[in-house]
């Protein structure tokens, strides 16, 4: 057992070690073999497009698919290269004699190659020694060939058909594993190149010629068959936009965009060039515009560049690859036609240039760098762009600023808000238009957002989405010349009135707006910050007494705790809560509050958010019509047992005999400030007197007692009293009673050498310290805090022995 272990897992090895160098083509070759395992040894399965004779060792993507390019495709089991059948014998046992070049190309079934090579006199180059690589036309490649090239070569076979054929053969031997990507090789007509590609999915082109039977080796070489007669290249993309009449206009952008010299140089480059009937298609203007704009025409014409050759016989399914403008485009197929980003635009394919492959399109693309901030629209956004342009709103949108827009999808527009009054509605979208540019990864939650129409949008983020007001972004923003568009779920309708202005102004709030008085905290509804509010309507009390009323009033802890079980900090949209999953927030009260989002409705705790994101200045309102309890609180009063299970009815309420509510402390929902004085005690310092005006540029009041201070260096200028009597002394004093008009009249006293101690009045010191994080820290702690503060108190003046201010000692200045 062991040893067959160990053999098994020799052979295997060196099975791997055998693939480790094998190219794309090979591991697809391999993985043909495997699915036709079963017709016998040497088999490979093909698939081959139903109604044509195209036939492809497949990827597993089309194998399970059953299509190529969209076509249903039918398998087919061939002998593999290499290999053939004999009679009587399951699969392809015995291995096809090996032969020259010439006699291989009957055994490819290339006898339409072998005719020519005849003809033209080469076959005896093919059948004498050296080790030629032969990419031979397949018998229907010569078929496909333009008539009157074909022609062309049968009539003149020593030159022309001699000189066709050495195109296709390169002076050595070069298995499909030796056959890179993007490699260059010398073929035996004066040396010209032939550009080889070679592509993950396995396929494998030389000037976009499809190898469709590969590594058919020979005694002086090998032969590859291809799909198609190759014709030589000696030109650049630039060279063929320069001289191709029909593709004026993409040399106008080429040149415009200084893009076209690097068409011109060595690289690897696929051009999607549309022509100049694609160019007629564009709206009015909007050529002239690009043309007229340097980084848009520069933008443009990259987008129609990718920086790797694809040829249409590569194209076995849709795939994305990058342009040079930066952004990326898909390249797919539909049967015969080659689609770009899923439109059928390819009027001419695979005209091969020496730096790349270049296909005619019949449309202009143009990416969403060089387009206006309104062509962003999307087809979901058609409503808005139209009434941005019905209301004249277009016209502020200028191509030198820059802009962003907060597009509502299309049916967000409802027939009611159509109908709307046109100045209502412009407003209304005013409000969705942007001073500047904001692309998504710039915005952040809290951040304020500057409309059109001089409103203040505030923005929200959570786990899974941006939201604007009431409104969250849908997937598709798109950055463009001079603006940015994001698509909306919803019209955005930003609030100015705050929560209690809301209340009052709905009758359907009437009751709990007047049990928050009563429980003493109306004064939260106008808080500034955030809040998200789950508010019973009235509804949610129907069947209280009056008598039940007053008795929910009277408890004011239980009623604090019951309301404030409703409130949380921070503003929560609606579609802002993850979809399908619990999102938990903890409400002032302390208690949790449950929130999901199910098909786009609200439910808090189970309740049924009616009507969600009524939004106001300082929060967002969810309305429901229950009374929202935490079920996790007890009750012990049998009276406010009794409302509470009358109003509700949802879940069954805990009930502790002689338990209490917990007293919530007003720091746990407001913003508190305290302020701390500390008292500084006057500082003397000495003066000498000189002759000297000091200005007095403003006196506001009556009645205050102002001195003049004649110092050096100092000058004293009061400027404005706010609080408090100014009062300065010195050794000269001036009494100005009031002022009504004109300049204070200032007399001055000198006093020669008597110093003169001129006392301040130092101001106040404040220390001041926010509370709003909603604990239930105590005024008690927080005056602790602010003694440990350090203090910062005046240097005491030093005194001479008899008791006297020390003089200042004279300065001496230069």
């Amino acid at each position: 057992m062991r040893i067959l272990f160990l053999s098994s897992f020799a052979i295997i090895l060196l099975s791997a070690l055998d693939h480790a160098d094998c190219s794309a083509y090979d591991k697809i070759l391999f993985h043909s073999r495997i699915r036709a395992q079963k017709e016998g040894p040497n088999v490979c399965a093909l698939q081959q497009v139903l109604g044509t004779k195209k036939k492809y060792f497949s990827t597993c993507r089309n194998w399970y698919q059953g299509a190529i390019c969209g076509k249903k495709a039918v398998v087919l089991y061939e002998c593999c290269p290499g290999y053939m059948k004999i009679d009587g014998m399951q699969g392809c046992p015995a291995v096809v004699p090996i032969d020259h070049i010439y006699g291989t190309l009957e055994t490819v079934g290339a006898t339409s190659t072998q005719d020519y090579s005849d003809k033209s006199d080469l076959r005896k180059e093919i059948e004498g020694p050296g080790s030629f690589t032969f990419f031979a036309p397949s018998n229907e490649a010569w078929d496909l060939l333009n008539p009157e090239i074909h022609s062309g070569l049968l009539s003149n076979v020593n030159i022309e058909l001699l000189n066709a054929l050495h195109y296709h053969m390169v002076n050595k031997r070069m298995m499909t594993k030796d056959l890179k990507n993007g490699m260059t090789v010398k073929s035996m007509y004066n040396n010209q190149n032939l550009l080889i590609n070679h592509y993950s999915n396995g396929i494998v082109t030389v000037n976009c010629a499809r190898v469709i039977h590969g590594n058919q080796i020979a005694t002086n070489g090998v032969v590859h068959v291809i799909d198609r007669v190759i014709t030589g290249v000696g030109n650049t993309i630039q060279d063929f936009i320069e001289a191709e009449d029909d593709l004026s206009s993409l040399r106008a952008v080429g040149i415009t965009s200084d893009v076209l010299d690097t068409l011109g140089k060595p690289g690897h480059y696929t051009l999607f060039a549309p022509t100049n009937n694609a160019f007629a298609k564009l709206p009015r203007g909007v050529l002239e515009r690009i043309l007229g704009d340097k980084v848009a025409s520069e933008a443009l014409m990259k987008y129609h560049i990718l920086n790797s050759v694809q040829c249409s016989e590569a194209i076995m399914a849709g795939g994305v690859y990058d342009t040079l403008e930066g952004s990326t485009v898909e390249m797919g197929c539909d049967g015969d036609s080659i689609t770009v980003n899923g439109v059928k635009m390819v009027k001419q394919k695979d005209i091969v240039t020496s730096n790349g492959v270049i296909h005619l399109v019949d449309e202009v693309m143009i990416p969403d760098s060089a387009k206006q901030v309104l062509e962003l629209a999307g087809s979901q956004q058609t409503t808005f762009t139209d009434l941005v342009a019905q209301l004249g709103l277009a016209a502020s949108l200028k191509p030198e600023g820059e802009y962003t827009l907060l597009a509502p999808q299309n049916r967000a527009f409802s027939d009611d808000t159509l109908r709307t009054d046109q100045r209502a509605l412009k407003l209304i979208l005013q409000n969705h238009i942007l001073k500047k540019k904001i692309v998504v990864n710039e915005l952040y939650n809290g951040q304020n957002l500057e409309t059109l129409g001089n409103k203040n949008l505030r923005v929200f983020v959570y786990r899974n989405s941006v939201c604007v007001e009431n409104s969250c972004m849908l997937r598709g923003s798109k950055e463009g010349r001079n603006g940015a568009i994001h698509m909306f779920r919803k019209i955005i309708r930003p609030s100015e009135n705050s929560l209690v202005d809301t209340l009052s102004q709905d009758k359907r709030f009437s009751i709990f707006l007047t049990l928050i008085e009563s429980a003493g905290l109306k004064n939260i509804l106008t808080e500034k910050g955030a809040w998200t509010f789950f508010i019973p309507t009235n509804d949610a009390f129907k069947g209280l007494t009056d008598a039940e009323m007053e008795t929910l009033k009277r408890d004011k802890t239980a009623l604090q705790n019951i309301l404030l079980y409703h409130l949380t900090r921070g503003t929560f949209i609606g579609d802002g809560f993850e979809p399908g999953v619990t999102n938990i927030l903890k409400s002032i009260q302390g208690g949790k509050l449950m929130v999901k989002l199910i098909n786009d409705t609200v439910f808090v705790n189970g309740v049924q958010a009616k009507e969600p994101d009524l939004m106001t200045a300082n929060g967002v309102i969810h309305v429901v019509d229950k009374l929202l309890f935490p079920a996790d609180v007890p009750v012990g009063n049998d009276q406010l047992l009794e409302i509470l299970n009358k109003l509700i009815k949802y879940f069954q309420i805990k009930y502790v005999r002689g338990s209490t509510f917990k007293e919530i402390p007003s720091t746990s929902y407001t913003t508190k400030i305290i302020t701390k004085v500390i008292e500084v005690k006057p500082q003397s310092e000495i003066h000498t007197i000189i002759e000297e005006e000091v200005p007095i540029t403003r006196v506001i009041g009556g009645g205050q007692s102002v001195q003049k201070i004649i110092q050096e260096p100092q000058i004293t200028t009061i400027t404005k009293v706010t609080e408090g009597e100014p009062e300065i002394k010195t050794a000269t004093e001036t009494r100005i009673s009031k002022i009504i008009q004109g300049e204070p009249v200032v007399k001055t006293y000198t006093v020669e050498e008597t110093p003169t101690v001129v006392i301040k009045q130092a101001p106040e010191i404040k220390y001041t310290k926010i509370i709003a994080t909603g604990s239930a820290t105590d005024e008690e702690q927080l005056m602790k805090l602010l003694e440990k503060e350090t203090q910062e108190r005046p240097r005491p003046l030093k005194k001479a022995k008899d008791g006297r201010p020390l003089r200042k000692p004279k300065q001496n200045h230069p």
